[in-house]
């Protein structure tokens, strides 16, 4: 494969993981991989870009307060009518990245394949790997039509590691039309208050399920969490339940997670949930069915009462000082 193109998103830090990890495998699957990004700062992002594999950069400019979807699809989409078309776009599975996708995939007339969790060459084009029935089953997916084909890739998927590449070269995208879209403006931004580490971003996750007995609790899993200096994760259920917000959740319909260390307290171990954190270095799981699902892949299993077990732990934590 000659040319992929990674969708380059930023955050506080520089490029997002998702954006690294997306450069790494595609670094291993063509012989040239560029970026597209947008912003006021995208030359600050020559850098760490190269570092990871891009020899080119793509900068839509300032969006001047619009979303970025209508624009960046619009720029990408004009790139490839001058007759610089990749093999392949590579998108996180983000909310951004999602929008991209989709107004791209209508602007080329391409369509998208999501959800890929894995990515192999073979015979000049790519062959992903979707999770279906909960990732119960790994679906193996192809384009069989001339490309670009547009795949949008879930975190964790792969490793992102340096390649030791220069900073890469930055070059104006053109200006897409966005036709209508281009009136929306976002008007006021709101962040969640947090502290610790970011959840898909922590090297120990502690997650509580609804094993906890009611959303009052989950405050041990939170102070559990910050004593091992983590970040407090959720299941499905006691999202659903209104115990905790969606931000908090692990598993398909939530965040991946691949930390050093994942406790799983009071979590059964539903195929949802093992979808989004079976990736874990080491997996300590604490449930007071000794049949529960969740033992099937952890590295340390405790069958006790969260309610007992838990207390234990932050006690032996602070007595450690």
């Amino acid at each position: 494969m000659d040319r992929i193109w990674v969708l380059a998103e930023t955050g506080e830090q520089g490029p997002t993981p998702l954006t690294l990890e997306l450069l790494t495998a595609a670094r291993g699957l063509a012989s040239t991989v560029e970026a597209v990004a947008w912003g006021t700062e995208t030359a600050s992002l020559a850098g760490p870009l190269g570092e990871f594999g891009a020899t080119k950069v793509y900068d839509v400019g300032d969006l001047g307060g619009a979303l970025p979807g209508a624009p960046v699809a619009s720029a990408m989409a004009a790139l490839v009518g001058q007759g610089d078309a990749p093999d392949a776009v590579l998108v996180p599975a983000s909310y951004d990245g999602r929008d991209v996708a989709g107004r791209l995939s209508a602007k080329l007339d391409r369509p998208v394949l999501t959800n890929v969790t894995g990515l192999t060459e073979a015979d000049g084009s790519l062959v992903t790997e979707h999770p279906v029935f909960g990732g119960t089953q790994i679906v193996a997916a192809r384009f069989t039509a001339a490309g670009p084909g547009i795949f949008v890739v879930r975190a964790k998927s792969f490793t992102a590691e340096p390649a030791g590449g220069g900073p890469a070269e930055v070059v104006a995208a053109p200006a897409g039309d966005v036709g209508a879209t281009g009136a929306a403006r976002i008007v006021d931004r709101h962040v969640e208050a947090a502290s610790g580490p970011k959840l898909d971003e922590a090297a120990v996750v502690v997650s509580g399920g609804r094993g906890l007995g009611g959303g009052e609790h989950y405050a041990m899993i939170e102070e559990l969490a910050s004593l091992l200096h983590g970040a407090a994760g959720a299941s499905r259920a006691i999202v659903d339940a209104g115990w905790v917000p969606y931000s908090h959740q692990v598993g398909q319909t939530g965040k991946t997670v691949k930390p050093t260390v994942y406790v799983a307290a009071g979590i059964s171990g539903a195929t949802q949930h093992l979808v989004g954190m079976k990736g874990s270095k080491n997996i300590v799981a604490i449930n007071k069915d000794q049949e529960a699902p969740i033992f099937s892949v952890a590295d340390l299993g405790i069958v006790g009462d969260v309610h007992k077990v838990l207390p234990a732990l932050i006690e032996a934590l602070k007595s450690r000082g």
